[in-house]
């Protein structure tokens, strides 16, 4: 009968031991779980706002290139243009000012926006190094 009681104790300590264990894998697989959940929200917070970032900057970019097409805004280029070689008996005052091509114009606009894009993913990454690499 002792022996039966000595190993029914032996039996149960063991069970604690183990549901201690499983308890203590338990509590620290809850906190990695609430420090992923942090990390997913930052993350999510992050992508957030620069994303908002970037839409906001298109949007600027759209309405100047809007603004340019409706004449309200310019585009200036620092341009040299060679002097027509004929002379003319005009003042000069008819001469109209250097344009970009339509092709060009749209070159420009385009690297405008990937410039934009470039900048924000940019601070994008150093962002997501600063908050979630490096801590």
């Amino acid at each position: 009968m002792v022996g039966v009681i000595y190993f029914l104790s032996d039996s149960i300590n063991s069970k604690n031991e183990k549901i201690k264990q499983l308890n203590n894998d338990l509590i620290s697989q809850v906190e990695i779980n609430k420090d992923y959940e942090k990390r997913i929200n930052s993350l999510h917070e992050l992508d957030t706002n620069h994303t908002t970032e970037l839409t906001n900057a298109k949007a600027e970019i759209d309405q100047l290139r809007i603004d340019v097409s409706n004449g309200t805004k310019r585009v200036y280029v620092n341009a040299k243009c060679p002097k027509p070689e004929a002379n003319t008996s005009k003042s000069g005052s008819d001469e109209s000012s250097a344009r970009l091509s339509e092709a060009t114009e749209q070159d420009y606009w385009r690297l405008r926006e990937m410039m934009a894009e470039n900048e924000k993913q940019t601070l994008y990454l150093q962002n997501y190094i600063m908050t979630q690499c490096l801590r």
